[in-house]
C-alpha cells in the first residue's frame, strides 16, 4: 500500500479526538459531540463544495463517533462520493465508512456498487484491493450477486498481481460463506486447484484457505487438489529455512501454509495414486522425524510453529487411519508431550490420543501410557487436561485394563470438579457394564459409585443396574446381600436407598434365611430411610412395601399398620396417597393367589440400547460417538446386556391393574412399549449390545436363550412393520433409479472383514458406512451406521438388502427401514437380521440412494456376510483330529491351495486371523509346531457341516500351504479361496 504523506494528517480529526478524551464527563463527551455533529451536518448542507480533504477529514469523524457507541444517520452520500477520488486515502476512507456503516439494505448500495465496479475494472491494485476489501466486510447477498461472477476471472487471470490474487482469494472465500449457492466455480475450478502451484507463497496459503472450504462442500470437483497439496507439501518440508526465507518463521519454513495443506488433505481419503501415496507419507515421516531434533531455538514462537504443524499432521494419521507404523509413531510422539511442562501441549497431546485409541492399530501402544495419563488424572491442574485425560483413560479402556481404569476414576471421583462429575459417572457406569467379567463386580461397582458421587448419579445409571440385576438370575442373591449392607451406613444417599428398594422388594427373600437381614430387619431398614427421602422415592418405597406382604406374609401386620396411619393415607400428595390407599385395600381384600399373581416378580427387561450411554452420547452431541470406536475386535468382545430405557418404574413393581397410573408412575414413559414375556439375555455376555435400535424386539420374533431372533422367516402384511425387505420408507419417495452395479472395488471391501465384524465398510468424500454383526449358530445380527460427513443434508435416503440369483434361498436378509433424512455431520443405524438356509458363496448386496445437493447418488456394495461367519468352534484332542482328518479323505472334500504370502508371516497375526475366521485354533497337535491346525462346524438351518483346516507356513520361502476338508465339498472350496487372501 502506498505510504500516508504528511499531507495527509487531519489535524481537525486530531483536536477533535483530543477534546473527547480530555473530557471530564459523560456530559461533557454527549455535549462536545452533539456540537461537532451539528458542524458537520451544516458542513454537508452548506451552499460551498467541499473537497476531497474536508469530506475525508468530517466522515472520518463520523466513524469515530459511531466507533464510540453514537448512532449516526447522515454522511453516507458523502462517503459514497469518496469512492470516486483518485487520491487512495481519499477512497479508503469512503470503503472504510461503507464497510463499517452501511447496512446491506441500503438504498446507496447500486451507486457503491457501480463505484466497486469501477475499481476493479480499472486495473490499478491498490483500488482493487480497496474494493474486494469492502466487499468482504459486507459480504451481503446483494454483493455476492454483483460481484461473485467477477472476482473468480480476476483470481485466475494472468495479469493480476499476486497481492490482487490474496484479497480476491479471501473475498471469494468470504462470499462463499455467505451465498454458496450464488458462488459458482464451473470452469473456473481446475485453474484455481493450479493456484496451489503458484510461485507466491502468499497466493497459495490464501488459495488453499478457498479450496479447503470448496473441498468440504464439493470433494469430487476439487479432488485433483490431492496430489497437487502433497507435491507442495513436499517442497516445503524437504526445504531448509533458508530456502523460504520471505515465510520462515523462527526457523520453520511456512508453518501456516504446511497447516492449512495437512488440514485440506484431511478433507479426502488416502490417494488411490501409490507415487503421490508414498510421498505423503515420507512427508509425515519426515514431520515426525523432525519433532524429534533438537530445537534451533529456545523461542516459544519456535516450538509452536514446529509443533502445529507436529499436530495437524498426527491429525491427518489418525484421520487416514491406514499405516500402521505412522499411527504407532504418532502415538509415541504424543506420549512423550504427556509429560511436557506446557499446559497445552499436554491437553492437545490427550485429545489426539483420545482419537488414536479408537484405531485397531495404535490402540495397544496408546495403552502403555496408561500410568502417565492416570498420574495426569490425579495431579493436573487444569480442570480441563483432567478432563481430557479422563477421556483419554475411557477410550483406551477394554477387557484387559477395566478394573484397573474403573477404580482410578472412581477414586478421583471422590474429588472431581463437579463440572465433569456427572459424565464421569456416566463414563464409570458404562465401562463397568461394558467389560464387567463377573456381574459381583459390576454391582460392587455400581453402588460405590452411588456412595461416592450419589448427587451426580442420573436415573439412567441406577436403571441400568436394576435391569441388569433382573435378567440376571446370578447375580440376584448377591445384589441383595450387598445392598442391604449397603443401606446400613448412616449416610445414606438417596439413590441407594431407591435401589435398595427396587432390589429388596424383588429379591430380598434370597437373604431372608439370615437372621440378620430377616424379612422385618430388612423393612425396619428401609422404614428407617422413609421419612428423609423426596415423594418419588417414598411411592417407590410404598411399592417395595406391597412387594413384602407378597414376599413375607409375617411382616403384613407391620407394614398394613404403616400405610393405615394418617401420614399415608391422608398424606397431602395425592400419589402417596393414592398407593398407600391403594396398596392397604389390595393387601386386606386379596387372597393369596390373586396377591401373588398380581405382585409376581418383574419379567427381564427387553434388549435395547444402553440408555446411559444413549445420555453419554446426547451429552457429548450428534456424531460422538464415530464409526471407528466400533473397531473393538481388538478389545475381546464390545457387547452388550440386554436392558432398556424402560425405567425400573416404581408403580410397575405392583400391578398396573392395582391402581389407576398416575402421571408420575412411569418414569420413562414406556409403559406401553415394554413386552412382558421378554426371554432373558445372553448368559454369555454381560453386554448385548450398545449400539443396538432404542425400539423393543419385534413381537412377532421369538427370542431364544442367546438373545438372538429365532423366527425370521419372511413377514407377512400384518407382521411388525420394523421387519421388513429392504429398508425403502414409502413416505421418503426414494428416488426410482435402478440400483447401480457394485463398486469395482466390492470384493476388496469384503475380503477385509472375512476375519474380522466390526469397522469401516466403505468411505467417500459424502458417506461412511460402518459395520459392527455378531453370530450365533446360523443366526446373525449386523448393525450398518451411516455417517454425513458433508455439512449438507442427505435427503431421499434409502437403502435396499437383496440376494442376487441362488443366494435368495440360500439366505435370508430382513432389514429395519432407516431415516429419509440424514443430517449434516449426523450419523443414522440399520439393523439386518439374517439366517443361513444353506452353505452359500455369494454376497448380499447392500444398495444406497439418497440426493445430495439435489444430485442422485447412488451406490452397491457386497455386505461382509460370507460363510465362515457361521462357524462354532469345536475343540478336540490330537487323536481326535488325525481321526476325524482320515474319514474326511474323499478328494472332493478336500481343498488345498499353495500361495506367496501376502502380508507378513507374524506368529501372533496368524493367529488372530484364525481366530477371527470364527474356528477353534487347536495347541499342540500337529507334530510340526510351526503348523497351525483348526477345527469348527458351520451350522446351518439344515445341516452342519465340519469343518478342519491345516496352514503350513514356510518363513524361508515366505510361502504358505492351506489344506482344507469339510464334509462338504462347496464349503472346502469357497473357504480356501476366502482364506488364500488373508495371509
Amino acid at each position: 500500500m502506498p505510504a500516508v504523506s504528511k499531507g495527509d494528517g487531519m489535524r481537525g480529526l486530531a483536536v477533535f479526538i483530543s477534546d473527547i478524551r480530555n473530557c471530564k464527563s459523560k456530559e461533557a463527551e454527549i455535549k462536545r459531540i452533539n456540537k461537532e455533529l451539528a458542524n458537520i451536518r451544516s458542513k454537508f448542507k452548506g451552499d460551498k463544495a467541499l473537497d476531497g480533504y474536508s469530506k475525508k477529514k468530517y466522515v472520518c469523524k463520523l466513524l469515530f463517533i459511531f466507533l464510540l457507541g453514537h448512532d449516526i444517520d447522515f454522511g453516507h452520500m458523502e462517503a459514497v462520493n469518496l469512492l470516486s477520488s483518485n487520491k487512495y486515502t481519499e477512497k479508503q476512507i469512503g470503503y472504510l465508512f461503507i464497510s463499517v456503516l452501511v447496512n446491506s439494505n441500503s438504498e446507496l448500495i447500486r451507486l457503491i456498487n457501480n463505484a466497486i465496479k469501477n475499481d476493479l475494472s480499472s486495473r490499478n491494485p491498490t483500488f482493487m484491493c480497496l474494493a474486494l476489501h469492502c466487499i468482504a466486510n459486507v459480504g451481503s447477498r446483494e454483493m455476492a450477486e454483483a460481484f461473485a461472477s467477477e472476482i473468480p476471472r480476476i483470481l485466475v487471470a494472468g495479469d493480476t498481481m499476486d497481492s490482487v490474487k490474496q484479497s480476491a482469494a479471501l473475498c471469494l472465500l468470504r462470499l462463499y460463506k455467505t451465498s454458496p449457492d450464488l458462488v459458482l466455480m464451473g470452469e473456473w475450478t481446475s485453474r484455481v486447484v493450479h493456484l496451489l502451484n503458484d510461485q507466491h507463497m502468499g497466493v497459495v496459503t490464501a488459495a488453499i484457505s478457498l479450496i479447503t472450504c470448496l473441498s468440504q462442500k464439493n470433494p469430487d470437483e476439487f479432488k485433483t487438489c490431492v496430489s497437487l497439496a502433497v507435491s507442495r507439501l513436499s517442497r516445503i518440508v524437504s526445504s531448509a529455512s533458508t530456502d523460504l526465507q520471505d515465510y520462515t518463521y523462527y526457523f520453520v519454513p511456512a508453518p501456516w501454509l504446511s497447516c492449512k495443506l495437512l488440514r485440506l488433505l484431511q478433507c479426502y481419503p488416502p490417494p488411490e495414486d501409490g507415487a503421490v501415496k508414498g510421498r505423503l507419507v515420507e512427508c509425515l515421516e519426515t514431520i515426525l522425524n523432525k519433532a524429534q531434533e533438537p530445537p534451533k531455538s529456545k523461542k516459544v514462537q519456535h516450538s509452536n510453529a514446529k509443533n502445529a504443524i507436529l499436530f495437524e499432521a498426527i491429525s491427518l494419521i489418525i484421520h487416514y487411519d491406514s499405516e500402521p507404523n505412522l499411527l504407532v509413531r504418532a502415538c509415541n510422539q504424543l506420549g512423550q508431550f504427556l509429560q511436557h511442562r506446557e499446559t497445552n501441549l499436554r491437553y492437545l497431546a490427550l485429545e489426539s490420543m483420545c482419537t488414536l485409541a479408537s484405531s485397531e492399530f495404535s490402540h495397544e501402544a496408546v495403552k502403555t501410557h496408561i500410568e502417565t495419563v492416570i498420574n495426569a488424572l490425579k495431579t493436573e491442574r487444569d480442570v480441563s487436561v483432567r478432563q481430557r485425560a479422563a477421556d483419554l483413560l475411557y477410550a483406551m479402556c477394554d477387557r484387559s485394563n477395566a478394573k484397573q481404569i474403573v477404580a482410578e476414576m472412581l477414586s478421583y471421583l471422590e474429588t472431581a470438579d463437579y463440572s465433569i462429575r456427572e459424565e464421569m459417572v456416566l463414563k464409570v457406569a458404562i465401562l463397568a457394564e461394558k467389560y464387567a467379567v463377573d456381574y459381583s463386580w459390576y454391582v460392587d461397582t455400581i453402588l460405590n459409585l452411588i456412595r461416592i458421587a450419589g448427587d451426580y448419579v442420573s436415573e439412567e445409571v441406577w436403571y441400568r443396574v436394576i435391569q441388569i440385576v433382573i435378567n440376571r438370575d446370578d447375580v440376584q442373591g448377591y445384589a441383595a446381600k450387598t445392598v442391604f449392607e449397603a443401606l446400613q451406613a448412616p449416610a445414606c444417599h438417596e439413590n441407594m436407598v431407591k435401589v435398595g428398594g427396587y432390589i429388596l422388594g424383588e429379591f430380598g427373600n434370597l437373604i431372608a434365611g439370615d437372621p440378620r437381614s430377616s424379612p422385618l430387619v430388612q423393612f425396619n431398614l428401609l422404614h428407617s430411610k422413609f421419612h428423609l427421602c423426596s415423594v418419588p422415592t417414598r411411592a417407590l418405597l410404598l411399592s417395595a412395601y406391597i412387594k413384602f406382604i407378597n414376599l413375607f406374609p409375617e411382616t403384613k401386620a407391620t407394614i398394613q399398620e404403616v400405610l393405615r396411619c394418617d401420614s399415608q393415607i391422608r398424606n397431602s400428595d395425592v400419589e402417596l396417597q393414592q398407593r398407600a390407599v391403594e396398596y392397604l385395600k389390595l393387601s386386606s381384600i386379596a387372597s393369596t393367589d390373586v396377591l401373588a399373581t398380581v405382585l409376581e416378580e418383574m419379567p427381564p427387561f427387553p434388549e435395547r440400547e444402553s440408555s446411559i450411554l444413549a445420555k453419554l452420547k446426547k451429552k457429548k452431541g450428534p456424531g460422538a460417538v464415530s464409526v471407528t470406536e466400533l473397531e473393538d475386535g481388538k478389545r475381546e468382545g464390545g457387547e452388550l446386556n440386554g436392558g432398556s430405557d424402560r425405567g425400573p418404574d416404581a408403580a410397575a413393581m405392583a400391578a398396573s391393574n392395582a391402581s389407576t397410573p398416575s402421571p408420575s408412575a412411569d418414569l420413562l414413559g414406556i409403559r406401553s412399549t415394554a413386552p412382558v414375556n421378554t426371554a432373558p439375555p445372553s448368559t454369555g455376555s454381560l453386554l448385548v449390545d450398545v449400539f443396538s435400535e432404542a425400539g423393543p424386539a419385534a413381537p412377532s420374533a421369538a427370542v431364544n436363550d442367546d438373545g438372538f431372533l429365532r423366527d425370521l422367516e419372511q413377514p407377512t402384511e400384518t407382521s411388525d412393520p420394523l421387519l421388513v425387505e429392504g429398508s425403502g420408507d414409502s413416505d421418503s419417495a426414494p428416488p426410482s433409479e435402478d440400483p447401480a452395479p457394485p463398486l469395482s472395488e466390492a470384493d476388496e471391501l469384503l475380503e477385509k472383514f472375512v476375519c474380522k465384524n466390526n469397522g469401516v465398510l466403505f468411505e467417500n468424500q459424502l458417506l461412511q458406512i460402518g459395520i459392527k454383526s455378531e453370530y450365533r449358530q446360523n443366526l446373525g445380527r449386523m448393525y450398518l451406521f451411516y455417517g454425513n460427513k458433508t455439512s449438507v443434508q442427505f435427503a431421499s435416503f434409502s437403502t435396499t438388502v437383496s440376494c442376487p440369483g441362488e443366494l435368495q434361498s440360500e439366505l435370508n436378509v430382513q432389514s429395519k427401514p432407516v431415516e429419509p433424512l440424514v443430517e449434516g455431520g449426523a450419523q443414522i443405524q440399520q439393523v439386518l437380521n439374517i439366517e443361513c438356509l444353506t452353505d452359500f458363496s455369494d454376497a448380499p448386496l447392500l444398495n444406497i440412494k439418497f440426493r445430495y445437493g439435489g444430485a442422485l447418488q447412488n451406490l452397491t456394495l457386497k455386505l461382509p456376510v460370507t460363510i465362515n461367519k457361521f462357524f462354532q468352534p469345536t475343540e478336540m484332542a490330537s487323536q481326535d483330529f488325525f481321526q476325524r482328518w482320515k474319514q474326511l479323505s474323499q478328494p472332493q472334500q478336500e481343498a488345498q491351495k499353495i500361495f506367496k504370502a501376502n502380508h507378513g508371516m507374524d506368529t501372533e497375526v496368524i493367529k488372530a486371523k484364525l481366530l477371527g475366521l470364527g474356528m477353534a485354533l487347536l495347541d499342540n497337535v500337529d507334530p510340526n509346531p510351526e503348523n497351525y491346525v483348526c477345527a469348527g462346524v458351520i451350522q446351518t438351518k439344515g445341516q452342519q457341516v465340519g469343518c478342519l483346516l491345516r496352514l503350513e507356513p514356510n518363513a524361508q520361502a515366505q510361502m504358505y500351504r492351506l489344506t482344507l476338508r469339510c464334509s462338504k465339498d462347496s464349503v472346502s472350496r469357497r473357504l480356501c479361496e476366502l482364506l488364500a487372501q488373508q495371509f
